[in-house]
């Protein structure tokens, strides 16, 4: 038997870490149901809070960009707009079908709109037999009767091509990911998998009737997204930088006060991490310990093990983490840029996403100390940083790894 400890990453409060930890034990259920999940949640004491209600912050009128070109055929991309206008790719597409002099084929005067008789199908789907994550089945309805209110306000196009299908049920999907995460109650977006976020919107494609067109692509909008749409979207309103401006300009002080409190008071950190280490061996001393960390986490995991020979560790998994980019910059407290790890150091596997802005390698940076783990949660910035831990192949990578 293994004792995994998990250690969380910056922004995490008393609420999302326990949602975060129940997730990590239902992965590692599957993955190695032997292992004991060992809590160490440092967010109470050791996170930043704002001492005089945020008056150091000053307020903007307007934000930047996220992108400096918009991709011109990147499904992430798509995701990326979707989820911060969820109904833009469904506008676009009755925008393009009322310049092109379609308009709402079949329409009759004196009968009922193609839209509304499609919005009521939507809102009526009978879901009973969706595969859904209990993470976002409480959302599916209220998502479904969002998207129908919004689709009998369409002003042009047809729903009855079959890759409007495919648009609402992506549609849907946003809805019910904002929705969750609104209701997450913290800054980081809620991990969410993107294999797990494609099965939804394709099981709602299916239930609409299906469609004739590559699901995983752009479809009716692929001229749209890499048009002049996007960049309104993005570069010159920056709906997405709005919606995350809070995580991005420091105004959520757990996202961002966490990291530099740790820069300036980071033994307190790193002590609740090695007391939890102390005590998990303690109570049972046969059994190997395994620290599990994200971001954050990761940094004072790898400082307290640089500093701390004596404290013994079996394997050290960080996830999403800074800790080789920090050390690149001889910015890691513990351990000066051209040291190298100590030979106490334990195993050390290090987990990263390449759509992640916060995950980096380590294997080039400590050659022959640390081993990367790739993944693709196929999720853009920033519900990358947040998506590891629903990501069903990441389980499966630790259940052969772990001792």
């Amino acid at each position: 038997m293994t004792s995994v400890v998990f250690v969380h990453g910056t922004g995490v409060r008393i609420e999302s870490y326990e949602k975060s930890f129940t997730r990590v034990s239902r992965g590692m259920a599957r993955a190695r149901p032997e292992a004991e999940m060992v809590r160490c949640y440092w967010g109470d004491t050791c996170g930043a809070s704002l001492g005089l209600d945020g008056a150091s912050i000053p307020v903007r009128d307007k934000n930047r960009g996220v992108l400096d070109e918009p991709p011109a055929d990147d499904p992430t991309a798509l995701w990326a707009v979707l989820l911060a206008a969820p109904l833009a790719e469904l506008r676009a597409y009755a925008a393009e079908a009322e310049a092109g002099g379609t308009g709402a084929a079949g329409f009759v005067p004196g009968q009922r709109d193609p839209w509304e008789v499609f919005a009521q199908r939507v809102r009526t789907l009978p879901t009973e037999s969706l595969d859904v994550s209990p993470d976002l089945a409480p959302y599916l309805h209220q998502a479904l009767d969002r998207v129908a209110s919004e689709l009998v306000l369409l002003p042009a196009g047809s729903p009855q091509d079959g890759g409007v299908n495919a648009l609402t049920a992506r549609a849907v999907t946003a809805v019910v990911l904002n929705l969750a995460d609104d209701a997450e109650g913290d800054d980081d977006p809620l991990p969410v998998d993107g294999a797990e976020r494609d099965a939804l919107a394709e099981q709602l494609a299916e239930l609409l009737g299906g469609t004739d067109r590559a699901f995983g692509r752009v479809g009716t909008s692929a001229k749209w997204l890499g048009g002049q749409a996007l960049q309104i979207l993005f570069w010159d309103h920056s709906e997405l930088a709005v919606r995350y401006r809070r995580g991005m300009t420091g105004k959520a002080v757990p996202a961002t006060g966490d990291i530099l409190r740790y820069q300036a008071r980071g033994a307190e950190l790193r002590s609740r991490i090695a007391d939890t280490v102390r005590r998990t061996r303690a109570a049972a001393p046969d059994r190997p310990v395994v620290l599990i960390a994200h971001s954050l986490g990761g940094i004072a995991c790898v400082d307290l093990l640089a500093m701390e020979p004596s404290l013994k560790v079996d394997l050290l998994v960080t996830v999403g983490s800074q800790a080789p980019f920090l050390y690149e910059m001889d910015a890691l407290t513990g351990l000066r840029r051209g040291e190298p790890l100590p030979d106490s150091f334990p195993r050390w596997l290090n987990v990263y996403d390449e759509r992640d802005l916060l995950g980096f390698v380590a294997s080039k940076v400590f050659p022959g100390r640390a081993v990367d783990h790739r993944v693709d949660t196929r999720q853009p910035f920033p519900w990358s940083h947040s998506a590891y831990f629903a990501h069903r192949k990441l389980y499966d990578w630790l259940a052969k790894e772990l001792p």
